[in-house]
């Protein structure tokens, strides 16, 4: 039973739970785009400048959440982890039917396998990777990151910890990686998008030199 203190909104959205962005300009692939990685990775801002720069709709997965059910730490506290993995699962069919799309995920949600194997029908998983020290410089203790919330003292090895723990999956499942050291957001997403356009080219001239044959 749901504790008292705390109400889900359920809300149905329509048309777009991210930004609605210009048309044209994303070329002919519409495969969707997916970001994974760490929580401070910069998956939400690299995300919509990869989407004002493709001109395709930019989805966050937690942002959809947060809009349809309420605040994610409440939603951890009140119902659980579990709940929240359930509702991300619910997010991911969703979104996996449309094309054309960027969509940031939460940090854990490629941790599951199903939601990986219905992301992967329609889309690109590109894993934005950052060292530790990168993700402690851009963290701050917020009610939005439930599972940071400690003293300031003991985040960097908490942070340690998921990293750790998480690296391996993200490398595994990810059809790209795309280092974001050093980098700017703009700069991150300009890689992104050059990533995707060398694979995507290498791809088309092995098929058309298949076809020659």
């Amino acid at each position: 039973m749901p504790r008292r203190g705390v109400r889900l909104r359920r809300r149905k959205l329509s048309g777009g739970d991210g930004r609605a962005q210009t048309s044209g300009g994303a070329g002919r692939n519409k495969m969707n785009i997916i970001l994974c990685g760490m929580m401070g990775a910069g998956k939400t801002t690299i995300g919509v400048k990869i989407a004002e720069l493709t001109g395709r709709r930019w989805y966050d997965t937690d942002q959809m959440i947060v809009d349809r059910y309420g605040n994610i730490s409440d939603i951890f506290e009140y119902y659980g982890e579990e709940y929240f993995r359930r509702l991300e699962s619910d997010i991911v069919k969703e979104l996996a039917k449309e094309d054309n799309l960027i969509i940031s995920t939460g940090g854990g949600l490629v941790l599951k396998r199903e939601n990986n194997e219905l992301l992967q029908v329609n889309g690109k998983i590109v894993f934005l990777r950052a060292a530790l020290e990168t993700l402690i410089k851009r963290l701050k203790v917020s009610d939005d990151r439930p599972l940071l919330q400690a003293d300031s003292g003991v985040i960097a090895d908490r942070l340690a910890v998921l990293l750790k723990e998480r690296m391996p999956v993200y490398e595994h499942v990810a059809d790209f990686i795309v280092d974001v050291d050093g980098r700017t957001a703009e700069e991150s997403a300009a890689a992104v998008i050059e990533t995707l356009k060398e694979a995507y080219l290498s791809a088309a001239e092995k098929t058309d030199g298949a076809g020659v044959r």
